[in-house]
């Protein structure tokens, strides 16, 4: 399969909410791909507006060619026109699709027109609108391999050997596959072949009639398998993240007719209600953050480096999980976690049925689930850093009767409908735990996330000692980088100056009581597989505890800036021995005559203050109180005089 990048030189108009149809005298201007309209309005970032997108593209004809265009994202309500003829829909805007778009080509210059209706309020962040993400256009024959058809599952056997089972789909629109040949081709990183399979057209099994998931238009759809052996393989790890890689290719007469090829790694990955998270039988404790889709001032339209530096930044912190909260990501985010050792909570929907604003997926869900679940499973299952699938955060269908527990059971049904070898787990992240039924659905998916529940955790593993209890949401602290509101020993979660405290003493009502408290939760329960804080990074939106545009619950700022809580984490999660550290905290310029808090967090066994070269005491720090003390209390302005601290 020829794929080709579709994201540059396209126009772009901005009209009314709910037009249907291209006014005659919409203003386009020229834009690139990937492209978020509201960020460009920061004082109105939640405009309502129906958007439309065109390009213009020359096509050769090719006979029996198959042309798709593949969206990495689009938000939302979204609707594909080729040449003026409707070629598909689209509604949820965060998971990825395609159509076929080739009976609607002729040769020559053909026009793609994309329409993205935005109302508010849809979310309950910022969502960003219109192509976000990449696009690409596709091609390939009539006989092809399916595009998310390439499944591979790695698992461990005896004395060092796996087997790596592998699932290749080809679909056709028209043509026979009377005299083809599927050969699967198994790769290390280097590039080196371990090992090959030749599967011919006789030995295909037929699906069933295309399903109601599917976007193409094969009229058939084939399935190919082989299992290969490796001994001993290199195993992709937190530490050492290897790669093997499965290459498919459909042959004929006329020699390879497509080819696709997927990554993947050879890891275990069991989750215990007892002995906690273990990969490749190692206990791994969860030091996880959850993180929005934005980018700050760059809105929520993707770029890669922007999502690397992202990443660095926060494995920098201690971070080794990320929870996508509350959408599948970009695609490219899911690459780089896998090529940096970061496991991945993959979170599907913030609502079901019973939606948390006016126009949220609440009202496509009923018709729209099928064809998201799969698209959000079959593009993400071969990852090797693919820890849990999410299948919904803080569901009120959960919790408001039966009818939740029947939805989770079919979302599990199609969830393990296209990752049958559980490469991820199945889990769902709750702040509804505290009432029954939605401890029934806990006691179906056996795999529960916490949102703020930690008081429930000792009485709900005696009570369920099968349950698998992790924190999918802690912390909640707010704070602003550089703003001290003092003293220390008083909570003070909002100010004058709308800004929220980087001593920690910003505190909300549902969330932790201190970093403390927070960052001690599997010291305190050590059967859990530890915890995800809300959140790694600022993002647009909620803006607790004010009316401002961007949150403050992150340990780093909007610009990827560390506010004093990433040094705070540090000291919890790095190291001592590879990644010593101490931060002190607050800057040391205020007014005179005014008592400041003097904070320090280390990963040292103990620290001592000096100021103006006297010592102010040593102090040997108990790691079961955390990482965060006080050193010095409130010091009086002789102390302050001059600036040397060390």
């Amino acid at each position: 399969m020829k794929r080709t990048d579709f994201s540059v030189d396209w126009l772009f108009a901005a009209c009314a909410p709910d037009t249907e149809l291209l006014p005659w005298n919409a203003q386009f201007t020229p834009v690139d791909l990937p492209h978020d309209w509201q960020i460009r309005h920061a004082d109105d970032l939640y405009r309502d507006g129906t958007l439309f997108y065109r390009k213009y593209f020359f096509v050769t004809d090719v006979p029996g060619t198959r042309r798709m265009l593949w969206f990495g994202g689009a938000y939302m309500d979204t609707t594909v026109f080729v040449n003026g003829t409707e070629v598909g829909q689209w509604k949820y805007g965060y998971t990825s699709f395609w159509f076929d778009i080739t009976d609607a080509l002729h040769e020559g210059q053909n026009e793609v027109l994309v329409r993205c209706n935005l109302r508010h309020p849809n979310s309950r962040w910022y969502s960003g609108a219109g192509l976000y993400r990449n696009v690409e256009l596709w091609e390939a024959p009539d006989l092809h391999l399916m595009p998310d058809g390439l499944y591979v599952a790695a698992k461990e056997g005896d004395n060092g050997a796996w087997t790596v089972a592998v699932t290749a789909e080809a679909g056709s629109v028209t043509a026979a596959s009377a005299g083809r040949t599927l050969t699967l081709h198994l790769t290390d990183d280097n590039g080196s072949l371990l090992g090959t399979a030749a599967i011919p057209a006789d030995a295909w099994a037929a699906l069933p009639s295309p399903d109601g998931w599917r976007t193409g238009k094969e009229t058939a759809i084939y399935k190919a398998s082989h299992v290969f052996t490796l001994q001993n393989p290199a195993l992709w790890d937190l530490d050492a993240p290897n790669f093997y890689h499965i290459t498919a290719e459909l042959t004929g007469a006329d020699g390879v007719t497509d080819t696709l090829t997927t990554r993947f790694g050879c890891r275990t990955i069991e989750a215990t209600p007892d002995c906690g998270l273990l990969v490749n039988h190692k206990r791994v404790l969860i030091r996880g953050v959850c993180i929005h889709h934005d980018f700050g001032c760059l809105g929520s339209a993707f770029e890669y480096s922007a999502a690397k530096r992202q990443l660095e930044i926060l494995k920098s912190m201690g971070v080794n999980s990320i929870r996508t909260g509350h959408t599948p990501p970009a695609p490219q985010f899911m690459d780089l976690a896998d090529e940096m050792g970061i496991l991945m909570d993959v979170e599907s929907f913030d609502c079901w049925r019973s939606g948390k604003n006016p126009y949220d997926y609440g009202r496509f869900f009923d018709k729209w689930q099928e064809k998201d679940v799969a698209a959000w499973i079959r593009r993400d299952r071969n990852h090797p850093s693919l820890l849990f699938w999410c299948i919904g955060n803080e569901i009120y269908d959960t919790h408001a009767g039966s009818e939740g527990a029947d939805t989770m059971r079919m979302l599990l049904a199609e969830v393990a409908a296209h990752d049958p070898a559980r490469n991820g787990i199945p889990t769902l992240g709750s702040n509804y735990m505290p009432w029954e039924n939605t401890q029934h659905c806990a006691d179906i998916i056996k795999v529960a996330g916490y949102n703020y529940g930690e008081r429930l955790y000792a009485a709900h593993h005696e009570k369920h000692p099968d349950w698998v209890i992790y924190g999918s949401e802690t912390s909640s602290i707010v704070q602003s980088r550089g703003i001290y509101h003092f003293p220390l020993s008083q909570s003070l979660l909002s100010d004058d100056d709308l800004q929220c405290s980087s001593l920690g003493n910003s505190r909300t009502s549902w969330g932790a009581e201190s970093w403390d408290v927070c960052l001690q939760s599997e010291q305190r329960w050590p059967f859990t597989l530890g915890q995800y804080l809300w959140t790694g990074w600022d993002y647009i939106g909620e803006p607790t505890p004010y009316h401002t545009r961007s949150s403050y619950f992150g340990t780093i700022d909007t610009a990827g800036f560390p506010k004093d809580a990433y040094y705070v984490v540090q000291a919890a999660w790095l190291d001592p021995k590879t990644h010593p550290m101490v931060h002190l905290f607050p800057y040391w310029d205020f007014n005179d005559g005014q008592l400041i808090d003097l904070c320090a967090c280390t990963n040292a066994h103990s620290v001592e203050l000096f100021v103006n070269g006297e010592s102010l005491g040593r102090k040997v720090l108990d790691s079961a109180k955390g990482p965060y003390r006080q050193l010095a209390g409130s010091l009086p302005p002789r102390q302050r005089q001059g600036r040397s601290l060390r």
